[in-house]
């Protein structure tokens, strides 16, 4: 049977690390089950500012891989500040009474100059690559995925040079992202930032989204029709290590200066003093990129010496930490603009075996997620006597040697689910 063909152009692919790259290398491996031939579009050179080269054992044998070269200042900016550029690119943004000089340059820069992005110098060569590429290959369907915004761009012209149906997924939103705020945007940018968003929200034929907040932000802006795909878990070949012998509470992924929990430290703190063993038992585990505004934070509180910093892992080392650690930690912002967010890993927490204790906004999408699937508590900034109490019976369950979570409803966040649904976006007329 002739598999339909689906060109997908993407920024972030193997050997990139971090959670950018998951997605579409889930669909990708699974989509030729659904009568669907995936053609990839990326970047030869790309900047990634994580690299993660265990993930090159995941792209799916046989599945074309077109690469064409991309100009990014991110190299050129590293002339200024190696370490700053590759910070900022990461999303980790420092407060703004911590802002040196030259990142604060930067951040100008980037918001006002390169609208909606870094890769905007990508659209027109791609978009000349390609429509003679759509042509030859008479393909009918092309799926964008931002960030980088920027793509829905090449999506938006071989929409209108080719006359192809084009599915716009957004992994995150555009204008209302947390970091938007902090591009130091003059209103020129911020409205020019508005007209792009809503030129391709009312353009693509298809929209995807991860999760029922955007939806209905998108909604707003646009009648055309929005499907919501959350991210998922995958099977794993990760063996199920042995579980800490330490009360550990492990962080996978970037704590940003804004993600902060201090009610958190302030509870840890109460426990350390007020439990001789709960002192000796504590550790906290932080695998990936912190901001130095958290460690100051719970430098605060006296909590330092119970912090292991791993930095970035690779993926699979990832998934043993989530599967050793006693309690695994999901923070979120604070804001109205997080409400919308649904961390990647939020699914293979889920999938872990080990309870999650999460704090974010109010009426998040995460605590809907985790109420729905029974998989850990969820808290607000301001939950401190309830955190208190969870953290307590928490530890009263690692002392008895019973502290697991009892997960219901999971099958369909795996990735193959998701993937048939997206099969039937891309097989829709």
């Amino acid at each position: 049977m002739t598999k339909t063909k689906v060109l997908i152009i993407a920024y972030y692919w193997p050997p990139a690390g971090g959670p950018g790259v998951q997605r579409w290398l889930k669909f990708v491996k699974y989509l030729p089950e659904f009568g669907i031939e995936p053609i990839v579009y990326v970047p030869s050179n790309p900047s990634y500012p994580i690299i993660d080269e265990t993930l090159l054992s995941e792209v799916s044998e046989g599945i074309t891989v077109l690469k064409q070269p991309i100009k990014e200042p991110y190299k050129f900016a590293g002339f200024l500040s190696k370490s700053k550029t590759k910070t900022i690119s990461k999303g980790i943004i420092p407060k703004e009474k911590r802002q040196s000089p030259i990142e604060k340059l930067m951040l100008f820069i980037r918001g006002n100059f390169f609208i909606p992005d870094a890769r905007k110098k990508w659209v027109r060569p791609s978009v000349q690559y390609l429509d003679t590429y759509i042509d030859d290959y008479h393909i009918q369907t092309v799926i964008t995925t931002g960030p980088p915004h920027s793509l829905h761009l090449i999506g938006m012209e071989l929409q209108k040079r080719a006359g192809v149906k084009w599915i716009a997924d957004f992994r995150d939103p555009w204008t209302t992202i947390g970091y938007h705020k902090q591009l130091k945007l003059t209103n020129f940018a911020k409205q020019k930032h508005k007209a792009l968003e809503k030129k391709v929200l009312q353009s693509a034929n298809q929209i995807i989204v991860t999760s029922s907040v955007t939806k209905k932000e998108f909604e707003q802006v646009t009648s055309k029709p929005i499907a919501v795909i959350t991210n998922g878990y995958d099977t794993h070949t990760v063996s199920n290590p042995p579980l800490d012998t330490f009360f550990s509470l492990a962080h996978i992924g970037s704590l940003l200066a804004k993600r902060n929990p201090k009610v958190l430290w302030q509870v840890l703190k109460e426990l350390v003093d007020e439990n001789k063993d709960f002192a000796k038992d504590l550790q906290l585990h932080f695998v990936g990129s912190v901001s130095e505004d958290v460690l100051a934070s719970i430098d605060s509180f006296g909590l330092s010496s119970y912090v292991y910093n791993h930095s970035y892992v690779t993926h699979n080392k990832a998934i043993e930490f989530q599967k050793k650690s006693q309690i695994l930690l999901l923070i979120e912002v604070d804001s109205e603009e997080t409400k919308c967010i649904i961390p990647g890993k939020l699914f293979e927490y889920m999938i872990s075996n080990r309870p999650i204790l999460a704090l974010g906004p109010e009426a998040s999408d995460i605590e809907t997620l985790i109420k729905e699937t029974n998989t850990g508590v969820y808290f607000n900034y301001h939950d401190h006597e309830a955190l208190k109490k969870t953290l307590i019976k928490y530890y009263g369950a690692f002392q008895e040697g019973t502290l697991q979570a009892h997960a219901i409803g999971l099958q369909k966040y795996s990735r193959k689910n998701l993937t048939e649904s997206l099969s039937k976006l891309i097989l829709w007329e």
